[in-house]
């Protein structure tokens, strides 16, 4: 079986910054690979109606590079879904390079690695 695209996730504990600051991280990174940005946004949580925190995503003609954050908790998730010739573990090492020399104290718990859209053959 054959994948015609590849999914990492980054779990992260420790993580201190905001939700423009981390869609500028998932941009810069996208801009250094092979995708193309087709759209980007950020959405802050201020705890009203869920906990405090953001949701970030750049959708990219290749899928997405998202990052969702409970700041209370200090814990943040990426995903960088890629399809076609992109290869995805390029921006997640991008985006996982680009917190560890900002933030030092942070922790990656997780690094997940899947194939998607498996085809037979």
């Amino acid at each position: 079986m054959k994948p015609k695209g590849r999914h990492i996730t980054l779990d992260y504990s420790g993580f201190k910054g905001s939700g423009d600051w981390i869609l500028s991280i998932l941009q810069s990174a996208v801009s250094r690979s092979k995708a193309r940005e087709v759209h980007a946004h950020v959405e802050q949580f201020d705890g009203t109606k869920s906990p405090p925190g953001f949701a970030a995503v750049v959708l990219i003609d290749e899928s997405h590079v998202s990052a969702h954050c409970y700041a209370d908790e200090g814990i943040l998730a990426v995903d960088c879904f890629t399809c076609g010739g992109v290869d995805p573990a390029l921006i997640a090492d991008d985006i996982h390079g680009q917190l560890t020399a900002a933030i030092p104290s942070i922790k990656l718990i997780q690094r997940t690695e899947l194939d998607r859209f498996v085809m037979e053959g």
